[in-house]
């Protein structure tokens, strides 16, 4: 019996110790998180106020780069066009000219040749 009774105190007095130490975890650990939630929150402010204040500090900056955009927009879009309509032009008048060439050098072959002509 005396072996019985050295195992039961030996486990027994371990399972005390074991489970003190568990029960204080189980505490400080409610505690971290309890802790932690707070600091969560303070930084779920800090970043809320930090990007309302980019937003705000942004709007003017994004708002003057729009309109030099659309002022360069307007400017690109104006010269695209001088170029098409210079193109345009050039493009005519080449093709008139394309055009009197080829009526110019275009054989009738309905009409007898000048040499068999002179021949007769």
């Amino acid at each position: 019996m005396g072996l019985t009774t050295f195992f039961k105190s030996l486990f027994g007095s371990t399972k005390e110790s074991v489970t003190e130490p568990a029960n204080n975890t189980e505490t400080t650990l409610e505690h971290a998180t309890e802790t932690a939630e707070t600091y969560i929150e303070k930084a779920e402010t800090f970043a809320e106020e930090a990007i309302d204040k980019v937003i705000e500090v942004s709007e003017p900056i994004i708002e003057k780069v729009k309109e030099t955009a659309s002022e360069y927009a307007e400017k690109a879009t104006e010269a695209i066009n001088d170029v098409i309509e210079s193109i345009k032009e050039a493009t005519a008048e080449t093709t008139d000219e394309t055009k009197k060439l080829v009526y110019e050098t275009v054989v009738d072959t309905s009409e007898p040749a000048i040499e068999e002509a002179d021949k007769e």
